[in-house]
């Protein structure tokens, strides 16, 4: 081999070497109720298929309609993007509509009997329903600490699809709707062990969602607001 190919070979192994990894990525699809995301879902209630922006969701009754994964995404991750495509409906006040959960390797539990406060590490996607508005919150906990991004002051018109994210990477924690930043908080992260998700309620029951899930979308890096979900006009 010349002189030529062998700088060559080593100036691109050096390349291959210095290449950042692809970030991992899955994309859920709530377009039927029996597997999303490759995942087995347990139906509860009677959610129903309907259509939405981006082709078919599921619809929440706010009562007793849920899908639960027997696994979970971003198990290991250090950042993160948790996305969404959804459609609040209006209902209760207080609704936890998306709840990825470590369960705790000791217990088995995924959540407390009872209550809103528990000690497993977990993200949440909620909604509280003003009127006819709505407003975000997105909260974070690990064995590292935890934090609630949530501001009664930006509410959103019910009835209308909607993209919303929660995103970390190492060291802020922020939240969007429609790719507009909403808040950010700096928080410490621990990754998370292996768990479960419940869409629709709270993974122990708590706090019914009325409304409907179309896609999801998770990252194991954070995203930019250019890089986030959209719903289609």
């Amino acid at each position: 081999m010349s002189r030529c190919s062998i700088a060559f070979a080593a100036l691109l192994g050096a390349g291959l070497a210095l290449a950042p990894a692809r970030a991992a990525q899955t994309v859920w699809t709530f377009d039927n109720l029996s597997r999303i995301g490759g995942i087995p879902v347990k139906v509860e209630g009677n959610p129903q298929l309907v259509q939405s922006p981006v082709g078919a969701a599921v619809r929440f009754n706010g009562k007793d309609d849920a899908l639960f994964f027997s696994d979970r995404p971003l198990v290991g991750a250090k950042a993160f993007t948790i996305e969404a495509i959804f459609r609040p409906d209006g209902g209760d006040f207080e609704q936890r509509w998306m709840h990825i959960v470590e369960t705790d390797p000791m217990t088995g539990l995924d959540a407390l009997p009872a209550g809103t406060s528990d000690p497993n590490p977990r993200f949440m996607f909620e909604v509280r329903v003003k009127d006819d508005s709505w407003y975000l919150d997105a909260f974070v906990n690990s064995k590292a600490g935890s934090k609630a991004l949530i501001f009664p002051e930006k509410l959103h018109p019910i009835g209308p699809w909607y993209a919303v994210a929660q995103t970390y990477d190492g060291k802020t924690y922020r939240m969007y709707v429609n790719g507009v930043l909403e808040g950010q908080a700096d928080v410490p992260f621990t990754p998370h062990g292996p768990g479960h998700v419940m869409v629709g309620v709270r993974i122990n029951h708590v706090n019914w969602f009325k409304g409907a899930v179309a896609q999801a979308r998770f990252t194991d890096t954070a995203l930019s607001p250019d890089q986030l979900l959209k719903v289609p006009k």
